[in-house]
C-alpha cells in the first residue's frame, strides 16, 4: 500500500513546489477543438501502465509532513521518532543531528524550512555553533520561553535538555504578539508549522500552538525534550559527578545528565495584596470557524478610562463591573478581563470576602457556575451578542475552561542570574519566563518580555561559555535585566530583522546604571570543599528563587 501524502503543510510555499506525481512517458495529445470553443474540455487519457510508472511518495517526505502537521505534543514526539527512523539519524548525536537531517531529507518542503533556520544559525553571535560547545544546559519547563531559550542555546552549540512535568500542551489562552516577536517566529518557520499564524486582524497565537511550533524547531536543532518528568531539586557535585537533577521518576535517563548551566522557566506565583484586589478572569469558548464568527471584531484591549460608557452600560445591564477586557479569536474565542471584587461578591461568584487573596480565590470560596455565567455574560455583551451559541471549551479536566486569579501584584525576581560553586564546580543559573517577571495579560507584555529575557539569558550563557569571568557575566546580565520591565514596543529598536541575542541590537539606550562585578559578588555562593555538606540536594525553592520583590501592576 502506498503512503498518502498529508495535505496543507507549509502553506507559504505550496504554490511554488513541484507536483507530487511524475510526468507521463507518452503524454496524450489533446483532441481537436470543437467548432464552439465553449464546449471544449481537455481530458488527458492516462493508461494504467503510465499511472504505475509514477514515483511513489518518499516515506521520509511523508514522515516530515506528518511531523510538521502534528497537532499535539504526543503526536510531535511520535512523528519525530518516525522521521528519525526513516532518515536513520540519532537525535542523541545533537552536534551533527541537524546537519544529517538536512543532508538526508532532500525534500523541497523541508528545504524551505532549512533556509530559514540556516539564516538564523549563520548569525555571527553563534560563531558557527561553536560559542558554547563545552557547555551542558538543563532547562526546566517547556513553555514558550523555556523552549525559545533552548533553541538559542542549541544554536550556540551547547548540549540542551528540557524537562517538562506535563505530558501535553493544553493551554488555550491567547498571547498578544509584539511586532518583533512576529518577525522572530517567522524567522524560525512558524508559518511553516502553523499556517494560520498571524492571519487575523490582530497579532496573536494560543500558548498551545506556540509551544508546538517551538517544540518542533527545538527537536530539529537537536534539543532533548522530556515530558512527564518532575524536577525535585538540584544534586550537588560529589566525587566524579558534577551538578545533576533529582527527578521523578528517579530512574529517568535525564537523571544522569550533568550540566554547568541551569535555566528555570518553570513559571511564577502571584503575591497577595490586601490593599486592592484586581481579579483576572480568563475564558475560552469553542470556535466553530463559521462565517458569523469570522465577522465578529476582536478587541485588542478596552480599558475603563478610555471607554467609560461601555463599562457603565455593562454594569447597568448585567451587574458586571470590569476594569478592562480583551478578546482574541484563535483556536478558541479567548477573553481575559479584570473584574472588581465587589462585583464578583454581588454576583455570587465569590462566596465570602477576605483580605487574603489566596483565601478569597480558594476553590471552596468560588461558585464555579456563577463564575461561568459571569464570564459568559461579559463575553456576550462585549461582542454585541454577535457570537452565536457561546459554549465553553473544555480544560484538561473536562470542565469549562474558565479561570480566576489575582492580578493585583506581579512577582518579579530581583536578580536574573546566580552562580553557585560546590567542590570546585561552578553552576550558572538563570531565570526566564513567568518566574522572572509575571505577565500582565491584558497588556500583552508576557511573551514579548519573555522572549527578550530568553535572548538575554542566551547572551549570558554565551559569555559564560567563552570564558568571561563569572562576575562580569553576572554584572552584564543584571544591568540588562533592570531594563526589562521598562521595555515597550515604542522604546525598542524598530529594526526587527536585526534583532539577535546581543542586547545592543534590541535596545535604544539605557536608563539604568550598569552593574559592576563588585555589586554582583553577592550573587555567587561558594562552599569549602573540606566542609561536610548538610545535604546533597538543593531544593528548588532555595535554589531557583534567587531573590524577589513585589511590583504593582496597576
Amino acid at each position: 500500500m502506498g503512503v498518502v501524502r498529508p495535505s496543507g503543510v507549509l502553506q507559504e510555499d505550496t504554490q511554488h513546489g513541484p507536483g507530487a506525481g511524475g510526468s507521463p512517458v507518452n503524454p496524450p495529445q489533446p483532441p481537436h477543438l470543437p467548432s464552439d470553443p465553449r464546449e471544449f474540455t481537455y481530458k488527458p487519457h492516462l493508461s494504467s501502465s503510465t499511472m504505475a510508472s509514477q514515483d511513489p511518495v518518499n516515506p521520509s517526505h511523508a514522515a516530515f509532513d506528518l511531523f510538521v502537521q502534528a497537532p499535539t505534543c504526543k503526536d510531535v514526539k511520535h512523528q519525530f521518532a518516525e522521521l528519525c527512523k526513516q532518515l536513520d539519524v540519532n537525535p542523541r548525536e545533537f552536534r551533527t543531528f541537524y546537519i544529517k537531517v538536512k543532508e538526508r531529507l532532500n525534500y523541497w518542503r523541508a528545504k524551505a524550512l532549512w533556509t530559514k533556520l540556516d539564516k538564523r544559525a549563520s548569525h555571527a553571535d553563534y560563531q558557527q555553533g561553536k560559542a558554547c560547545t563545552k557547555n551542558k544546559c538543563l532547562v526546566l519547563g517547556a513553555g514558550p520561553c523555556g523552549l525559545r531559550t533552548a533553541i538559542e542555546l542549541a544554536l550556540l552549540g551547547a548540549q540542551v535538555v528540557v524537562l517538562e512535568k506535563r505530558e501535553s500542551f493544553t493551554r488555550n489562552n491567547v498571547l498578544h504578539l509584539w511586532p518583533f516577536t512576529i518577525c522572530d517566529l517567522r524567522g524560525l518557520g512558524a508559518k511553516k508549522f502553523y499556517g494560520k499564524f498571524c492571519t487575523g486582524s490582530l497579532d496573536h497565537i494560543s500558548i498551545r500552538q506556540l509551544q508546538l511550533v517551538l517544540l518542533k524547531v527545538s527537536l530539529l536543532l537537536g534539543v532533548e525534550v522530556h515530558t512527564g518528568v518532575e524536577f525535585r531539586g538540584l544534586i550537588e557535585p560529589s566525587g566524579e559527578n558534577g551538578w545533576m537533577a533529582e527527578l521523578q521518576p528517579a530512574a529517568h535517563p535525564a537523571a544522569s545528565f550533568q550540566f554547568d548551566v541551569f535555566i528555570s522557566a518553570g513559571g511564577g506565583r502571584f503575591v497577595p495584596d490586601e490593599e486592592s484586589c484586581a481579579i483576572g478572569i480568563t475564558a475560552n469558548f469553542i470556535n466553530r470557524n463559521t462565517a458569523a464568527e469570522a465577522h465578529v471584531a476582536e478587541i485588542s484591549g478596552v480599558a475603563r478610562i478610555y471607554n467609560q460608557k461601555f463599562f457603565q452600560d455593562l454594569l447597568t445591564e448585567t451587574g458586571i463591573d470590569l476594569e478592562n477586557i480583551v478578546y482574541y479569536k484563535d483556536d478558541t474565542h479567548y477573553f481575559v478581563m479584570t473584574a472588581k471584587k465587589k462585583s464578583l461578591l454581588k454576583q455570587g461568584v465569590i462566596k465570602q470576602d477576605s483580605g487574603d487573596a489566596e483565601e478569597l480565590l480558594a476553590p471552596a470560596n468560588v461558585d464555579s457556575e456563577a463564575l461561568n455565567r459571569y464570564a459568559h455574560d461579559a463575553a456576550h455583551f462585549s461582542t454585541g451578542g454577535l457570537l452565536p451559541d457561546l459554549q465553553f471549551a473544555k480544560n484538561p479536566n473536562g470542565e469549562p475552561d474558565v479561570a480566576m486569579f489575582d492580578f493585583t501584584c506581579m512577582h518579579r525576581a530581583e536578580n536574573a542570574s546566580l552562580v553557585r560553586e560546590r567542590r570546585g564546580r561552578k553552576l550558572l543559573m538563570g531565570l526566564v519566563g513567568d518566574c522572572l517577571v509575571e505577565p500582565f495579560w491584558p497588556l500583552g507584555t508576557g511573551i514579548a518580555r519573555g522572549f527578550m529575557a530568553s535572548f538575554d539569558t542566551a547572551w549570558m550563557v554565551r559569555s559564560w561559555g567563552m570564558g568571561v569571568p563569572h562576575l562580569k557575566v553576572l554584572a552584564e546580565r543584571e544591568s540588562i535585566y533592570q531594563l526589562l520591565s521598562q521595555t515597550t514596543p515604542e522604546n525598542t529598536s524598530k529594526n526587527y530583522t536585526g534583532y539577535s541575542i546581543n542586547p545592543k541590537t534590541r535596545t535604544r539606550g539605557s536608563t539604568c546604571p550598569p552593574s559592576t562585578p563588585a555589586r554582583c559578588s553577592t550573587f555567587t555562593t561558594w562552599i569549602n570543599p573540606n566542609r561536610p555538606a548538610r545535604s546533597r540536594r538543593t531544593r528548588l525553592l532555595s535554589c531557583v528563587t534567587i531573590r524577589s520583590v513585589v511590583l504593582r501592576s496597576c
